[in-house]
């Protein structure tokens, strides 16, 4: 079978990282800088438990707790999730 592209890009996964963020926080999108911690945001636990919900069900993969204090940032969870995407479109 051909690799395929990965459903999402790393711009998508951020643009989407974003705004559930935002909407865990009850911030807009335009308040929010990928590159700034999450929890300078105040995202506490019932709320990073959401937003690491969403990102397993939209993605489909189960996440070590870990990988939230690995990758703190929009950002950095973006290249993450890309990469993890890729991994699972070329099995």
């Amino acid at each position: 079978m051909a690799d395929r592209e990965p459903v999402m890009s790393e711009s998508e996964i951020l643009g989407w990282l974003t705004e559930r963020l935002g909407a865990q926080v009850s911030l807009p999108v335009s308040q929010i800088n990928p590159d700034v911690p999450y929890v300078e945001y105040g995202l506490d636990s019932v709320a990073a438990l959401g937003l690491f919900g969403d990102i397993e069900e939209e993605f489909g993969l189960v996440l070590d707790p870990g990988v939230a204090l690995e990758y703190s940032t929009l950002s950095l969870m973006a290249a993450f999730l890309a990469a993890e995407q890729k991994e699972v479109v070329h099995s």
